[in-house]
């Protein structure tokens, strides 16, 4: 989910009044009320002795007969909190509760917020390896790249519980199917458009893979120190990787150079990194995800005057919010009502398939679904179940 730092538009006081009342926006709710001695006996001691025998034989009993079965853990250690950058563990934990939050509004489904001290990548994983019996998922939040990568990657090796990260997957979900309606607004086949992507990071390098792996081959990227490549030396293996699965291999002195003639700009990276020369370079009908918050890469009003065709923000503020908001509640109320252990490509693409056939007709204002929307959590928990019969 993007997190917009909008602070200085709100009553800083009924904020802090509003977490203060009740520690935080979460509580824990008891599914069985206790009122006798015979209730305690059902749920606590002597009765819970014969579910503690049961999952000693058969341990994958506990997913039905205790919480772990549908409790998703929200882990982060604050070290890239969008808009906020490195605020550590602590810092983290608003983040995560918030997103427990939506989780349990908006699809019933109940996430814990935990958050772990910036270790190792080993360390991080064994961590997480050590506490997943209680869990029937991992969703990851605000983890810095590259070790994010590292982390996905690691974790999924040892558990045997979904592994999501939202900066990367749900990025990569929500641009995917706002893409795919911009191309039937400017009437141009998806997988012809040419993209140029700036910010390559957690979000950037998945939104890439993604992007690929549905068959957009030409993609050009960039970061702070310019273009990436296949073989630059100031890049790390995961970016690299993304220059040399592109079909493009032309080399650009600036971004501004790289986005002459192109259809789309994709930005997951600063505010002001785009003028409205750049998008008069661009191709006939041009499209621009400008995606940084809490401010885009361009004003969407200097978008609109250079003649932008499709344009879209990260921001509440404009029309086509692109906001993991969309993927991630549906998405894993889906995984908890199947057995699926991973989130892959194929899913990423069923679901952001599934989003943007939630708009019948695309037009330049909407492409993509709103974050309150009739219908989201349910198309696209609904495109996980489908996958998931499909793959077994």
């Amino acid at each position: 989910m993007n997190k917009e730092s909008q602070v200085d538009k709100m009553d800083q006081e009924e904020v802090l009044s509003m977490h203060a009342a009740h520690h935080g926006v979460l509580d824990i709710e008891s599914q069985f009320d206790i009122k006798s001695r015979e209730d305690l006996g059902k749920a606590y001691t002597p009765g819970v002795a014969v579910i503690s025998k049961l999952i000693e034989k058969y341990p994958e009993l506990k997913n039905k007969y205790t919480l772990s079965g549908k409790l998703v853990a929200m882990v982060t250690d604050g070290s890239a909190v969008l808009g906020l950058g490195n605020i550590g563990p602590a810092g983290g934990l608003p983040i995560v509760e918030g997103k427990a939050l939506i989780y349990k509004d908006l699809a019933g489904v109940n996430a814990i917020p935990i958050t772990v001290d910036q270790v190792s990548v080993d360390e991080f994983v064994t961590t997480l390896k050590n506490i997943s019996q209680s869990y029937a998922g991992f969703h990851l939040e605000d983890i810095a790249a590259p070790r994010c990568f590292e982390i996905e990657e690691k974790l999924k090796q040892v558990v045997d519980i979904p592994v999501y990260h939202d900066d990367q997957e749900g990025t990569a979900i929500v641009v995917l199917a706002a893409l795919i309606n911009a191309a039937k607004v400017i009437g141009k086949p998806v997988q012809d458009l040419k993209i140029v992507l700036n910010g390559l990071g957690a979000s950037g390098v998945a939104t890439a893979k993604l992007l690929l792996e549905y068959g957009l081959k030409d993609l050009i990227a960039f970061d702070i120190d310019g273009q990436v490549l296949p073989d630059s030396a100031n890049y790390n293996h995961y970016q690299r990787a993304i220059a040399a699965a592109s079909d493009n291999h032309e080399t650009f002195s600036s971004l501004s150079a790289a986005l002459v003639d192109r259809d789309v700009f994709i930005g997951l990276s600063d505010a002001d990194v785009l003028t409205g020369t750049d998008v008069q370079a661009m191709a006939d009908q041009p499209i621009v995800l400008a995606l940084a918050n809490p401010k885009p890469e361009i004003d969407p009003a200097v978008a609109h005057q250079a003649g932008v065709a499709v344009m879209a923000t990260g921001s509440s503020q404009y029309p086509n919010q692109v906001n993991n908001i969309l993927a991630f509640p549906g998405l894993y109320k889906g995984l908890l009502a199947t057995d699926l252990h991973q989130v892959d490509a194929g899913l990423e693409i069923r679901i952001a398939e599934a989003l943007a056939t939630m708009i019948t007709t695309p037009t330049a204002d909407r492409i993509i679904p709103g974050v309150f929307d009739d219908g989201v959590v349910e198309t696209v928990s609904q495109a996980v179940i489908d996958y998931a019969a499909e793959m077994n």
